[in-house]
C-alpha cells in the first residue's frame, strides 16, 4: 500500500473511537481547546451530530493501515475557513497528520485557509508548516484542557 493514510467520510461508527481518543489527557493537553468535560458523552454526541448535519463542514476520518487514526475537518470560524485535526496518540510521529492534512487540502479548495495551534504544540505547528501554512498572527484563549488562558498561533495557507 503506497499511501498508508486514507481519508474517507466520517460515519457514526467512528464516533466511539473519536470519543476515546479525546479522553487521552496528554492529547487533550496538546490540543488545549477541548470540551469542558471530555467524559460527557452526551455533549460529545450532540457536538458531533451538529458537525455531521452541517454540509458546509468537510469532515473526514483518517485511516492508517486500516485503523481509524483520527479526523480532519474544515469549517468556518471567526468568519474564515479553518482546518483542524485530531490524531490518536498511538499514531503520533508517524507522518499521519501531515499526510491527512495534505489530502484534505486537495479536497478543500478554499483559500486562504487558516489554522490555530497553541504555541507549545510544536508538532502540530510543524505539520501545518509542512503543508504550506505560515504564522500570520497570535491570539489567546481559555483552554479547558489546561484550565488557563493559553497563547496560540494563527496560521494561514495563502492563495
Amino acid at each position: 500500500m503506497k499511501n498508508k493514510v486514507i481519508l474517507r467520510d466520517v460515519n457514526e461508527d467512528d464516533l466511539a473511537i473519536f470519543f476515546d481518543q479525546q479522553l487521552d489527557m496528554t492529547a487533550s493537553y496538546m490540543a488545549a481547546f477541548t470540551a469542558k468535560d471530555p467524559a460527557d458523552k452526551d455533549a460529545f454526541n450532540a457536538h458531533w451530530e451538529k458537525i455531521l448535519d452541517d454540509e458546509k463542514i468537510a469532515k473526514k476520518t483518517i485511516i492508517f493501515y486500516g485503523q481509524v487514526a483520527g479526523q480532519v475537518l474544515s469549517f468556518e470560524q471567526f468568519g474564515e475557513t479553518e482546518v483542524s485535526y485530531w490524531i490518536g496518540r498511538e499514531y503520533w510521529a508517524k507522518g499521519v497528520a501531515t499526510r491527512a492534512l495534505s489530502q484534505l487540502l486537495d479536497y478543500v479548495k478554499i483559500r486562504p485557509l487558516y489554522a490555530r495551534a497553541v504555541k507549545d504544540n510544536i508538532a502540530s505547528i510543524r505539520v501545518l508548516e509542512k503543508c504550506g501554512f505560515k504564522v500570520c498572527g497570535e491570539d489567546k484563549g481559555f483552554s479547558n484542557a489546561r484550565a488557563e488562558e493559553v497563547e496560540e498561533y494563527i496560521l494561514k495557507l495563502p492563495y
